[in-house]
């Protein structure tokens, strides 16, 4: 399947048991329908992941990192 932003062949991933297409070069993702809805209510259902404290947050002098929103922590590739 081709990207219809770019042309770029759609890889495919899997996320939750759930196979989702994305295109490697706009990172771009589609879903059929339903399956955000699956992601969702099986990630809801996983306890959230554990801050850990790296090096470089302390080296921020205070500065907050942007954060992505929920889809980046549903996708991570």
């Amino acid at each position: 399947m081709q990207c219809p932003v770019d042309g770029e062949t759609l890889q495919i991933a899997e996320r939750a048991g759930v196979e989702i297409d994305y295109c490697p070069k706009c990172r771009g993702v589609w879903l059929d329908r339903g399956e955000l809805d699956k992601i969702i209510d099986r990630s809801a259902a996983e306890p959230p992941p554990a801050r850990t404290w790296q090096a470089d947050d302390r080296a921020s002098h205070g500065k907050r990192k942007k954060r992505g929103g929920f889809l980046e922590d549903l996708f991570d590739f």
